[in-house]
């Protein structure tokens, strides 16, 4: 397995050398959402991750920072109101990828319990939704954004 911070993965996808499912879907000032780097089991699942590499929250920009929540609400809004979610969840562990990055994961009312919360990151094999389907999602979304609030 290779190490996602040698290169950084998350300064390759901000800088546009690296195009994760759905690709570039908007900016906010120091703030760039993107599809997740992985294959997931939900459709709408996107990253909000810092332009500027920062370990984690606490190393951000304070403007940076307030940006964040503000952004984080309206596309977690949009995941509801363009793609149908009844409920998103943030995760922000960093655990893997030393450069900070947000996870919002919408969840939908047909989506299994096995699913909901921090189960999704472990989804087999089998629940990954396909790319095309992701890459749909993601367009939606970016459009719903663009539109604004």
């Amino acid at each position: 397995m290779s190490d996602v911070n040698d290169p950084c993965l998350g300064c390759a996808i901000v800088q546009g050398t690296t195009r994760p499912v759905g690709g570039i879907l908007a900016r906010a000032p120091g703030l760039v959402l993107h599809g997740v780097a992985s294959p997931s089991p939900v459709p709408g699942w996107v990253v909000i991750s810092s332009e500027r590499h920062a370990r984690a929250l606490y190393e951000l920009d304070d403007a940076v920072a307030r940006e964040l929540g503000a952004f984080a609400a309206r596309v977690m809004r949009a995941q509801r109101q363009a793609l149908g979610a009844e409920h998103a969840y943030a995760f922000a562990i960093g655990d893997v990828l030393r450069h900070f990055h947000l996870h919002l994961v919408p969840r939908f009312p047909d989506t299994p319990r096995h699913l909901w919360g921090r189960a999704v990151f472990d989804a087999p094999a089998e629940d990954h939704r396909s790319p095309e389907e992701l890459e749909a999602a993601a367009r939606t979304l970016a459009a719903a954004l663009a539109a604004g609030p």
